[in-house]
This record gives structure tokens, sequence and C-alpha cells, in this order.
């Protein structure tokens, strides 16, 4: 049996679960993403596993923080296999926007050991195994696992996302005319909205009043601006839905690590406008655009010559470059092969 052990559940999260259902036993554990319930969810975690031990042949963590220091601790004691994939803000640290694991003490160490003393990491992307960060020229430019952990010695082997071409399809209806669309949970939240860049987003809906703006995914983010229209969470035909009549992704993000929405939306036909961080430049190649700075001026010019390009060759190429390269089986067939 694998424990499956998460922050907190997610669609992406879900996913993983669902596809490797078939092949595993699997028993999924949440743990908690607020730091006043920590004390309680490390006993109330620490009782879990000792219960499963006798059942558990390995662990399979999402992102690394606190919820994988008593499953690694279990695992170097009872000689488990620890797999830890690692998503985002587990290999980020951006201090100006308060986000990723190491702007704080004890988060940092608990990452640190857990990375350090699990049996496989498996990032989503190789931006975060080590890369160089050059959106904003405020934040540390050394970015990854092995600038953050110097001396990691882990074995590391990234897989990328993958995605249900049967469920997210172009149905090839007209879509409405430079609509855009981004989804973002959490936004209510000042640093989460900027490391969604929701800030360029309204920016962008405030310079051009004759296009359309929605954003998906918390019911508690505000604005007035009249061109923009709130949703919150959807399941995921509902968002399907919405990809379907718009005609670009917005993936304006301060830090990603594989936004799986963006590829999501590419499926369903929508262009791609993505900021140059993580792997988004890789998802969208040339079927999209690329904010290469976190510059204004910058985005207001693309999003002005929008009209200049030949709009209906990059949905289907856009469309095309997720089936090709991040596909669901390839996923599915990769990370059974790890866990076999």
């Amino acid at each position: 049996m694998i424990l499956y052990i998460s922050p907190i559940p997610t669609a992406f999260i879900q996913r993983d679960i669902e596809m490797l259902r078939p092949t595993f036993k699997i028993i999924h554990l949440n743990f908690t993403a607020n730091p006043y319930l920590l004390p309680v969810y490390f006993i109330f975690q620490f009782i879990q596993l000792l219960i499963l031990l006798p059942l558990t042949s390995k662990y399979l963590c999402f992102f690394a923080g606190y919820h994988t220091v008593i499953p690694v601790f279990f695992g170097k004691i009872f000689k488990k296999e620890v797999i830890i994939e690692c998503g985002g803000t587990d290999a980020m640290n951006l201090p100006k926007i308060d986000y990723g694991n190491y702007r704080k003490k004890w988060l940092k160490k608990a990452t640190i050991y857990s990375f350090k003393n699990c049996s496989l990491i498996l990032p989503v992307s190789y931006s975060l195994v080590k890369s160089t960060y050059t959106y904003d020229k405020d934040s540390p430019k050394n970015q990854g696992l092995l600038h953050l952990i110097p001396d990691l010695q882990t074995k590391i082997q990234v897989i990328y996302n993958g995605f249900d071409v049967e469920f997210w399809t172009d149905d090839q209806r007209k879509k409405f005319p430079f609509s855009f669309v981004t989804v973002a949970t959490g936004i209510s939240k000042k640093n989460r909205a900027l490391v969604k860049g929701i800030d360029l987003v309204l920016e962008m809906a405030k310079a051009f009043p004759s296009y359309t703006f929605t954003i998906i995914g918390d019911s508690e983010f505000k604005t007035t601006l009249p061109n923009v229209t709130l949703l919150p969470p959807l399941n995921q035909k509902a968002i399907r839905e919405v990809y379907r009549q718009s005609q670009f992704y917005l993936q304006l993000s301060y830090s990603e690590g594989f936004p799986n929405a963006l590829a999501e939306s590419m499926l369903c036909g929508c262009i791609p406008i993505g900021s140059n961080v993580g792997e988004i430049s890789k998802i969208i190649g040339d079927t999209g655009f690329i904010l290469a700075h976190k510059d204004l001026a910058l985005l207001h010019n693309l999003i002005s010559t929008l009209k200049e390009k030949d709009l209906e060759s990059l949905r289907k190429a856009s469309t095309q470059r997720v089936k090709n390269k991040f596909n669901y089986n390839l996923r599915k067939k990769k990370l059974i092969a790890v866990l076999t």
C-alpha cells in the first residue's frame, strides 16, 4: 500500500491519485495549511502513520514541507521508500512577494530535511531543479533545488505533468474575440494575487476596456472593473466551458513550476500568454506569447499587437503542442515505473 500525503487537497493531486489507483492500493492523507493547527496535525499524522505502518510499502508526497517531516523520519527508521513530488513553492525563494518555503526558518528546515533524507525527488519541471530567475530584477536569480540546497545528494528525476486529451478538448466553436481567462485560487490574499500575476491582469483590463477578462478561483476576490468577470472555484466541466469560449489564457505568474491550467486551456483552444518563469515558456513554445520581464509597457505592447497575429493558426498549434508533449499517459507510465 502507498500512502499519498499532501498538505491540502488539490485537483492535480486528485488527478495523480486517480491515475495510480488502478495499479496500486493508495490511501490519501491530507495535512493542513493552517500554521496554528500544526502541533495537532503533527500528533495526528504520527498516529495515522504508526497505525498504517504494517500495511505501508512506501510514501508518496506532493510538495515538501511540514507534512513530509514525519513520513521521511518513518522512512529512514523503518526502511520505507519516500518519494517527494516537488511542485513549486518547495523549490523557490522569492522574498519580495513572500513566496517559497525558504523564507520561513522552520518551514525551510522542514523542507531541506525532507529533500535531503527522502529516497527520490520528482520535480514537475526542470526549472525546479536548477534555474536562473530573470523575470523580476529585484528577486534572487538562483532558484531551484540545487541552488537552494547546494549539498543535496538525493536522486532527482523530472516527470512533467500530463493531461487528459480526451476531456480537455477544443470543440471548434467560435471564440469570443479578445476574451482572456486565468485560473487562480486564494487571490483574495495579496501575496497570492501577486504570485499569480493578477495585478497585471487587472492593469490590462484597465488599459483595454473593450476586451473581456475572466478570473476563476476565488469567490472572495473583488474588483470594480466592468470588463472583469469574477467566478468562484468551478468543477472541471464548468472550467472547460469557459476555456472553450475564451480566446486567450493568461498565465502571468511571478512564479510557477508547471501550471496545469495553462496546459488544459491550450488543449481547449486558448492561445497562451505567459510570463518567463518556471516551465511556462517550454509549455507554450512558439504557439503563443511570452512576457520576458515583469514590465507593464512590455505587456501592453504584447496585448496591443495581438490583432496582427494569425490567431487561428496559434489556436490549433497550442492544442497540438500539449497533446504531443504533455500527455496524461506519458506521466502515468513514468509514475507507475517509479513506484513499481
